[in-house]
């Protein structure tokens, strides 16, 4: 077996497992140059949540953030997540948005594209993958592991194998919230070794304690990269730190190859940010630490944090636990989805309004009744009829590609904001956070028009008596 390749996560799904996704550029960049001579197979530094919070919290132009990142780190490749025909937002949007996407997102540095859908639904992987490949992205589809009576090792070795034929470069294991299990992993990327010729990347979480096990078992089955975290943000609800796992395997046929002194040279940089975002409360100290009950509830840990902060609006906080025995119940009803956004939410708030409720299904979210209708693609598992009669009435339930039903939308969306673009980026940026991006839109302009308007005139000011003399003397000549 060759070295284990790493894609370190500091810059994107580490912090936004444990600190709401609240790093800043200038949290970044002065990082960059030791992260860039580490020698990573990839760092991943966009995508996933990180466009919407530049845009709704950081009053950052997420496009500027990767044209910054790409100039700071020329010797990386550059990764982003990618929700497939979601993109980067919460419902399906027309091919030609998606194309537009990608385009640009390699255009302004992006390397490698890691593209999962929510339900495990190919159809919705189709454009995605097609439009990576056009304008020469690396290509890599995602499976998202999960547990449930529908879904098997058979079935993830088949969805890779089709991937594979669909022309993914690499093939990455999306295990969002670490129910991935150690000797489970180990048999899983054997028979996937032994059964596709792409290379195999792990992606896991510590959120259940098991990461560090996963990583190891999975080595020594064959794969090829793993997803870690520097230890500043690492374990947790987000990576298995990146330092440990290097020392483990330093002097072993799976040596990383990377330097432990780098590696410590580049953590230092985000301590102080780790230690500020703890003091004033941006990471919660429960992202910190182990929660087993994810293995029995299969609930993510960003899922978490939003069922809390749901029950506590509510006044319900006393029914936590209610709420994570009901998410199974509701995901077995909605045929088994895999909890990752945006299905996770769409589940949790079901459950959440069940309980709070005092009644099952009494309220449905219009999210819950358009899974249920096929808006978000098919299903994994059978669907409880009488909950999807309950939900959406009589009413035809979608069978083929959703997004076959939507017309081009790049151009309206281009015309709805035409005094607005600075860049043609602005048009997707609008098109995934209609609200969130005008709002960005009209603050950025009012910067151009204050730093536009003339510095006002210099004050006057009035002739003081220094005290000094100047003595005169005409010279009268001879």
């Amino acid at each position: 077996m060759s070295k284990l390749f790493i894609t370190d996560t500091i810059l994107r799904d580490a912090h936004q497992s444990q600190a709401a996704t609240r790093m800043r550029i200038e949290d970044m960049l002065p990082a960059c140059e030791v992260l860039d001579s580490i020698g990573y197979w990839s760092l991943e530094v966009w995508g996933g949540a990180t466009f919407d919070a530049c845009l709704r919290f950081l009053n950052e132009d997420p496009w500027d953030r990767l044209r910054k990142l790409r100039k700071a780190l020329p010797n990386t490749k550059l990764q982003m997540l990618f929700r497939g025909q979601n993109i980067l937002g919460y419902k399906h949007y027309a091919d030609d948005v998606v194309e537009q996407f990608c385009k640009k997102a390699i255009e302004n540095g992006i390397d490698v594209i890691r593209i999962f859908d929510a339900l495990n639904d190919i159809r919705n992987l189709e454009s995605a993958i097609r439009f990576t490949k056009k304008y020469g992205g690396i290509c890599e589809p995602a499976i998202s592991y999960t547990v449930s009576p529908v879904h098997n090792e058979d079935y993830f070795v088949a969805m890779a194998k089709e991937l594979v034929q669909m022309g993914a470069d690499t093939i990455c294991i999306k295990d969002m919230a670490n129910l991935l299990l150690p000797y489970d992993a180990f048999q899983l990327v054997t028979r996937l070794k032994k059964e596709i010729s792409v290379p195999i990347h792990l992606h896991t979480h510590n959120t259940t304690g098991t990461g560090d096990m996963v990583y190891l078992m999975a080595a020594q089955a064959g794969v090829d990269i793993v997803d870690t975290a520097l230890s500043p943000f690492g374990n947790g609800t987000a990576q298995p730190a990146t330092e440990p796992l290097v020392a483990t395997l330093a002097g072993t046929e799976r040596d990383t190859g990377l330097d432990l002194q780098k590696l410590s040279d580049a953590a230092a940089f985000f301590r102080p940010v780790k230690d500020r975002m703890l003091a004033d409360g941006t990471v919660s100290v429960t992202a910190l630490g182990v929660d087993t009950n994810t293995l029995l509830y299969q609930v993510p840990g960003g899922m978490l944090s939003n069922l809390i902060s749901q029950l506590k609006e509510a006044g319900k906080s006393d029914r936590y636990y209610d709420v994570l025995a009901e998410v199974p119940r509701v995901r077995k009803d909605f045929g088994y989805p895999p909890l990752v956004t945006p299905t996770s939410q769409i589940v949790g708030t079901q459950a959440v309004l069940n309980i709070i409720n005092g009644e099952r299904y009494k309220v449905f979210t219009k999210e819950s009744k358009a899974l249920l209708r096929g808006e978000y693609g098919m299903l994994p598992g059978p669907v409880n009829e009488e909950v999807r009669k309950k939900a959406i009435g009589d009413e035809t339930v979608i069978t083929c590609r959703p997004a076959d039903l939507l017309k081009p939308e790049l151009e309206s969306y281009r015309e709805e904001i035409k005094d607005h673009i600075r860049q043609d980026e602005d048009v997707l940026s609008y098109a995934l956070f209609p609200q969130v991006a005008l709002k960005f839109f009209e603050a950025r302009e009012a910067a151009e028009r204050k730093a536009a308007e003339p510095a006002p005139a210099p004050k006057k000011e009035e002739a003081q008596d220094s005290g000094v003399r100047t003595l005169y003397v005409e010279d009268l000549g001879a």
